[in-house]
C-alpha cells in the first residue's frame, strides 16, 4: 500500500483515518469498525463492500 495514498484516504463513513492491515490486505477504520478490502492494489472504499469488525477483534 502506497504510504502517500494512505495519508490521503479517509473512511467514507466517519471521515476518520485508516490503518493499513498488511496481513488481511485491508484498510481499517477504528471509529466505524469497518475493514475496507484492497483488490488488485486498489482500495474499495464502499461501505457496502466493507467487512464489519467483530467486537472482540483486535485493532492495532
Amino acid at each position: 500500500m502506497d504510504a502517500k495514498l494512505l495519508q490521503i484516504l479517509v473512511c467514507p463513513v466517519t471521515k476518520g483515518p485508516l490503518i493499513y492491515d498488511k496481513k488481511n490486505n485491508e484498510l481499517i477504520s477504528k471509529s466505524a469498525r469497518l475493514a475496507y478490502p484492497i483488490r488488485d492494489g486498489i482500495p474499495v472504499m464502499l461501505e457496502e463492500e466493507a467487512r464489519k469488525l467483530a467486537t472482540d477483534e483486535k485493532l492495532d
